[in-house]
């Protein structure tokens, strides 16, 4: 139920304030309507659980599925996850979250379900993902959703066993951003190249500390597909979430699938709710950024980032041209990249080509690809992937890859000579066998073109599926505008088939499985990590060596690489912190020149950054850790990713935001081998040799919890009673909202009902 307000509020307002369950004291405590869960990020959070001996809170509004470290080979052949997945740290998480929905209770897509996909892919799919809800998942890309109006951001770990615990979170009001994309895009521009073009204006951490509307008739105009892929890249921007308001479209792609609101009344009630979740005449904004629809034009990245973008018609830019600032950033970037300024970006050469994604690996992604391949052989281009070029194309779910196997887009790709592959994360991360090789090009329609993202030494360029097929038939970047000649907007001649077709209901998941000793929960080696979950260290005072580091945007990608996540422990990754850039990635050789390997600061316990947006990227709560584990609990900058941010307050660590000036100072301290004490009771930086400290000023619900090592999940158990108040308040305004298995007081169990037009046998 709406809060009573006179002052027009935004999109986000509405739905931050429809979730408050309780405020006072530090952060507001947010109840989350939908959790989504995958393998990468759960095993600590489940053995949390376990050695506190609590349940799941809520089984009905959590989701999971694995997705990131699985094979996309073919499953023609697949028993179980233990035979079929050869390495063994990608096995073993898969099979402890197989063990853990099953302790626990949870509805799973697992390997052999067709409904298995991206987490972000399946969610919306399923109809899980809805209008006004809070989503949250341990996965960085969780704004996708917002794409529905939904309040969606990504966690850790520790977040994500504070959700299965408590099915709240603790969180800070966001600042309001817009930006707003008036006009028509031309023909051959997608919502990728809309999205490119918007993060290269505002920059990696132009939304930091805000959730972004994208408004105007540009966005309007696209699809539910499409608004997925501007939401999903809006923690590239450094925003906490991205949101679209909902509207017919929206509507139209929710009815009739599993988890949505049922035919009749239920949906009758769900849609007008849906219809008030839009901003207010004269609601404020803390930022606002507009954006001409006709100056967008297919969009590449150039660099390391994902705010190092240039038009497909521009050239490699000059370190010159940039303020002296980034310039360093610049010619690092060029150099990893393996490219030289002035080159017209039309004549870089790949290596491979990839296509999927939980950014662009639908339906509506598949067909546009298809259409490329299609125009090509029509305008007398090339039908075939260029010799010497690798391209995969894998679906972001199996329901995905049923669908376009059903509408022959299968052949089409297969004929032109791509991979057709399994649904899974693939090779945007690189945890799994898809990877690169080092020094090979990518053209990819994934989200991160970070050092060493899709595997170590490879080089990442972020483009629009249309774009990544272009390249994987010429072998270099090429605009597909030009590519696609007068065929350019045709539908290609494609058979479209509708969603409807390929789903199934939803059943209420087996009841919890006890572990016992005799059993493989009982015997899983994260028991060794137990006391990460019983309270924290206590931050008083840390004084000791600091290492000095001087770049801007280290994201969680270089802090700790996409390898060392398959752990089921929250230790022992120090030895991996930096691994890209503290150790040979040919040898494993340390780099001798690497601060981290050279004393004294081998034995850091603080680090002191003067670029900004330390920590951004990933929501991977193992970036922290590793600091931690090396022995560094403090890190001073002048800012932060979000996620990053909360991450390190969960784990005990201070994230200390610093002006410029006295990081430059601290720099010359840490440069010189001096020790540096971070005193948090009295909030101050005691600098060596008698120099003045630095006060700073650090939230003092925050300050408090980290003195006193206090366990988040055991203060908001202080507050059960609020939250069941408002799961009763849930259960009559929203009643939708209450998934499969939900047991209301004094009713019965309630299933989604089989929908007709579904056969059993399609499964």
């Amino acid at each position: 139920m709406p809060v009573p307000t006179s002052a027009p509020r935004t999109l986000y307002d509405k739905v931050f304030d429809d979730h408050v369950v309780h405020s006072g004291d530090g952060d507001t405590l947010l109840y989350i309507d939908r959790h989504l869960v995958h393998e990468v990020t759960s095993p600590q959070a489940f053995e949390g659980l376990r050695n506190a001996g609590r349940k799941v809170r809520r089984p009905d509004c959590t989701l999971v599925t694995v997705d990131h470290n699985i094979p996309t080979a073919s499953r023609k052949n697949f028993k179980d996850v233990t035979s079929f997945i050869v390495e063994a740290d990608s096995r073993m998480q898969v099979s402890a979250l197989e063990d853990n929905v099953k302790e626990f209770g949870l509805t799973y897509f697992g390997m052999s379900d067709k409904r298995q996909g991206i987490v972000h892919i399946i969610g919306p799919e399923q109809g899980f993902t809805l209008p006004g809800t809070t989503v949250c998942c341990g996965d960085s890309h969780t704004s996708t959703h917002g794409a529905f109006g939904a309040l969606a951001f990504g966690i850790g770990t520790s977040e994500v066993e504070h959700i299965l615990a408590t099915q709240t979170l603790p969180q800070a009001k966001s600042k309001n951003m817009r930006v707003t994309v008036e006009g028509k895009v031309a023909e051959g521009v997608t919502s990728k190249d809309i999205v490119l073009h918007i993060i290269g204006v505002i920059g990696t951490a132009g939304g930091t500390g805000c959730v972004i509307e994208f408004a105007g008739s540009a966005i309007r105009e696209l699809s539910m597909e499409s608004r997925m892929s501007i939401c999903n890249m809006s923690i590239e921007g450094g925003a906490r979430a991205g949101m679209i308001a909902p509207d017919e479209i929206t509507f139209k792609y929710l009815k009739g699938r599993p988890l949505s609101p049922r035919d009749g009344e239920e949906w009758d009630k769900a849609e007008a709710y849906w219809r008030s979740l839009k901003s207010d005449a004269g609601a404020k904004y803390d930022i606002e950024v507009e954006i001409r629809a006709e100056d967008i034009i297919p969009t590449i990245t150039w660099g390391t980032s994902p705010q190092d973008v240039v038009p497909i018609n521009g050239v490699v830019p000059n370190p010159q041209d940039f303020p002296e600032a980034q310039r360093p950033n610049v010619i690092r970037s060029l150099e990893y990249m393996g490219l030289t300024a002035g080159t017209p970006m039309e004549e870089v050469k790949i290596d491979k080509a990839f296509f999927g994604s939980c950014t662009n690996g639908r339906i509506e992604d598949m067909r546009s690809a298809a259409r490329v391949i299609i125009a090509s052989e029509k305008n007398g281009g090339p039908t075939k992937v260029a010799e010497g070029v690798y391209a995969m194309i894998v679906p972001g779910s199996g329901l995905v890859k049923q669908q376009a196997e059903a509408e022959g887009l299968d052949v089409i790709f297969k004929k032109a000579g791509f991979d057709w592959r399994e649904a899974g994360c693939s090779m945007c991360l690189g945890m799994n066998p898809d990877q690169l090789k080092p020094g090979e090009r990518c053209a990819s329609s994934s989200n991160r073109n970070f050092e060493g993202r899709q595997g170590a030494g490879g080089r990442t360029h972020l483009m629009s599926p249309a774009m990544v097929a272009a390249a994987a038939l010429t072998g270099k970047f090429t605009d597909v505008r030009k590519f696609m000649g007068t065929h350019l907007g045709e539908d290609g001649g494609l058979k479209i088939t509708e969603y409807s077709d390929y789903l199934s209901p939803v059943d209420t998941p087996a009841p919890p499985v006890k572990p016992t000793e005799q059993t493989a929960e009982g015997q899983t080696p994260v028991k060794q990590a137990a006391a990460a979950s019983a309270g924290l260290p206590k931050f008083n005072v840390v004084k000791g060596i600091a290492a000095p580091m001087w770049e801007a945007n280290i994201d969680t990608d270089k802090i700790i690489p996409k390898q060392f996540l398959k752990t089921l422990l929250r230790t022992g990754l120090g030895t991996a912190l930096f691994w890209t850039i503290r150790y040979d990635v040919r040898t494993n050789e340390p780099l001798p020149d690497f601060v981290l390997n050279k004393d004294p600061w081998n034995k850091s316990s603080l680090l002191v950054c003067t670029g900004p947006n330390f920590g951004c990227g990933s929501s991977r709560e193992h970036a922290p850790w590793a600091l931690n584990d090396f022995g560094i609990r403090c890190i001073m900058a002048p800012s932060f990713g979000d996620i990053f941010k909360t991450n390190c307050f969960k784990n005990g660590m201070l994230p200390l935001e610093l002006p410029q000036a006295d990081l430059e100072a601290l720099y010359e301290d840490a440069s010189a081998g001096l020790e540096i004490a971070v005193d948090l009771e009295n909030q101050q930086v005691v600098r060596p040799n008698g120099k003045p400290p630095i006060p700073f000023t650090v939230d003092a619900f925050r300050r408090h919890c980290l003195i006193n090592g206090l366990d988040d999940i055991g203060l908001t158990l202080e507050h059960r009673q609020k939250i069941e108040k408002f799961e009763e308040k849930r259960t009559s305004v929203w009643p939708w909202l209450d998934g499969v298995g939900y047991a209301k007081k004094g009713q019965k169990v309630i299933a989604v009902p089989v929908r007709k037009s579904v056969s059993k046998n399609d499964w």
